[in-house]
């Protein structure tokens, strides 16, 4: 018998960054941020990020094996341990992408039933 291997299903998140405090504040862990987001990156669970315009947070668009996966990732973030931030995480599933992003939809599995019409 040939080992067998397992791909884990990735899921996918909008993680919308709210500020909560003044933004000099959150300036003030702006730099602490920098680092943790660039960690995510590393990580390979952020895909995309960048400032709300005007700015009063954040987008970032992650991905993770699990929602509990996440939230631990969430949890380091020095914004929310510096209580300056809040996150609001929305779950989807991509059915569609540009040409740039298909290799993330092509891996999400696709069921019928659950698909916006």
């Amino acid at each position: 018998m040939s080992p067998q291997t397992t791909q884990k299903t990735m899921h996918y998140y909008v993680l919308n960054l709210s500020y909560i405090r003044p933004l000099a504040e959150v300036e003030a862990v702006l730099d602490a941020h920098s680092r943790y987001i660039e960690s995510g990156y590393q990580r390979g669970a952020f895909l995309l990020s960048g400032r709300k315009d005007p700015w009063t947070g954040g987008v970032i668009f992650a991905q993770a094996a699990s929602l509990e996966d996440l939230q631990r990732l969430i949890a380091e973030d020095p914004f929310l341990k510096a209580q300056v931030a809040t996150y609001e995480i929305i779950a989807f599933r991509p059915t569609r992408a540009s040409a740039d992003l298909t290799a993330v939809v092509a891996q999400v599995p696709y069921v019928q039933d659950q698909a916006i019409k």
